[in-house]
């Protein structure tokens, strides 16, 4: 697809591009989901053009994210969010997402954005998909701190 979302929110490559580059000029960490790995492919795979470049330029940036190159987080990192316990978790909630028409690809890069956040980073979905949007974990308050003079006056 050469875009997606909705009229009023529509991303295209050079929407895209523009979004990563100004995180990557901020140091932002990019995270690439298993789930965004396997739809992308699958998407790339039945496209009617140019399927061999396009897929050789989605292998270097899932090259990249496995050797964990800026700005890529290390795709190994999530590997957790897949093993027994996680995995159980994932699959206990998976009638209830799919209730609610959460797919499971949905559901594991909410987990992987909880996963992300609850090690103190904020999270932002880049998606055109609002359900998914919806989802995103909320930006963390920052730590209350008293100031210098607050202390001062309590001693």
């Amino acid at each position: 697809m050469e875009s997606c979302g909705s009229d009023n929110d529509v991303w295209d490559f050079q929407r895209v591009n523009q979004k990563i580059q100004a995180e990557i000029t901020i140091s932002t960490i990019l995270v690439l989901p298993l789930a965004v790995v396997v739809e992308t492919g699958n998407h790339i795979a039945q496209a009617r053009a140019k399927q061999y470049e396009t897929a050789e330029e989605f292998a270097k940036i899932m090259t990249f994210a496995a050797d964990e190159t800026t700005p890529w987080a290390a795709f190994g990192e999530q590997i957790v969010l897949w093993e027994g316990e996680q995995l159980k978790k994932l699959a206990a909630e998976f009638p209830e997402n799919a209730k609610q028409k959460t797919s499971m690809g949905d559901a594991s890069i909410v987990n992987l954005g909880k996963h992300y956040q609850q090690k103190s980073f904020h999270v932002e979905f880049l998606t055109a998909d609002e359900g998914l949007k919806a989802q995103e974990p909320p930006p963390q308050e920052p730590p209350k701190r008293r100031s210098d003079r607050s202390y001062m006056n309590k001693l």
